[in-house]
């Protein structure tokens, strides 16, 4: 079995979620907070969105949060590929 780019993997992970929450973005500029909140009660099972949804999000706050969910995403896809790794057996 081949190993995995512990570097690569967790780049990948970390631009895959950042598109993620770009998604997110685009649907909260382009719907307006009941349509937000009914895509996302939707996508969620029924959990229910009204009380968390806060449709008056800064730029700098959008950024900053863009910038964290790839950088958590990055270290996750990271872990994964080095757990697994880890048990790959050496001939």
């Amino acid at each position: 079995m081949n190993s995995i780019n512990v570097k690569k993997f967790g780049f990948a992970l970390g631009l895959t979620v950042a598109l993620l929450y770009l998604g997110c973005m685009i649907v909260m500029m382009s719907a307006d907070k009941d349509g937000s909140i009914n895509f996302f009660n939707s996508l969620l099972h029924g959990l229910d969105t009204t009380s968390i949804i806060r449709m008056d999000v800064s730029l700098w706050e959008a950024l900053l949060g863009i910038i964290q969910t790839f950088i958590i995403g990055w270290l996750t896809g990271a872990c994964i590929a080095a757990f697994y790794n880890a048990q790959i057996k050496k001939i």
